[in-house]
């Protein structure tokens, strides 16, 4: 007959001393080690969170600098918001500016002006809407818009460009004015209205704000208030 071999708890109940010591340290040993398995588990995981929430706080970090360096920017690189000057003027006398005496008159076709760019004198029925031109605009058009108060700002493309060129648009208030290139301009920018013109050598020179704040939607015109806009945008209109 075989025998029955002893039970774990037998095992566990041992009637030897030495034996049931051994078998006692090894299930302390199994305990221990599973209690440092768990505890290593344990710190596994906790690493696993710090690693976590330190990619999110750099996430979050790097897309803050970079959320203030795009507010830094548009605030550095922004255009200049326009220039506001008062309507009308009060009689400055600002130097180099020539007054003329034209007639208004509505009429078809070329006209040849006596001033160049002209200030004034026969034009077109129908007015140019004002605002920014990169090509050179019709005479006829523009003059009826001095006719309204709008100034007529021209430069010589052969001399203003570039930084300059952004310089004088700087200047310009948002409404009622015309910039536009003029071939074979006598000087590198002319500032005109009805009767009246300034041309200087620099986008830097002063009198150009001084010109825009006296002359700029001035009640000394053939139709003060007329409208600047609704009418003609000529090529090259921005």
């Amino acid at each position: 007959m075989t025998p029955t071999p002893p039970s774990p708890a037998d095992k566990r109940a041992s009637g030897n001393p030495a034996k049931q010591a051994e078998i006692n340290l090894t299930v302390k040993q199994q305990r221990e080690q599973k209690r440092q398995e768990k505890l290593a588990e344990y710190q596994r995981q906790l690493a696993k969170r710090r690693r976590s929430k330190l990619v999110w706080w750099v996430v979050g970090i790097t897309a803050a600098v970079v959320i203030v360096g795009l507010i830094v920017a548009s605030v550095v690189f922004a255009p200049a918001p326009p220039q506001e000057y008062t309507p009308g003027g009060e009689g400055a006398d600002i130097e180099g500016v020539q007054t003329y005496e034209n007639e208004t008159q509505h009429v078809e076709g070329t006209v040849e002006y006596e001033q160049s760019p002209p200030a004034g004198g026969p034009h077109n029925a129908v007015w140019l809407n004002c605002g920014i031109y990169d090509q050179q605009v019709p005479n006829e058009n523009a003059v009826h818009s001095l006719e309204h108060g709008a100034v007529w700002v021209t430069y010589n493309p052969d001399d203003i460009s570039g930084d300059e060129l952004a310089t004088l648009e700087s200047q310009l208030p948002s409404s009622y004015v015309v910039l536009s290139p003029y071939e074979g301009l006598d000087a590198p920018i002319a500032v005109t209205n009805w009767n009246h013109q300034l041309k200087v050598d620099s986008a830097d020179d002063e009198r150009i704000s001084q010109f825009l704040e006296e002359y700029w939607r001035s009640a000394d015109v053939p139709e003060p208030g007329a409208a600047c806009t609704g009418a003609l945008d000529a090529p090259g209109k921005r």
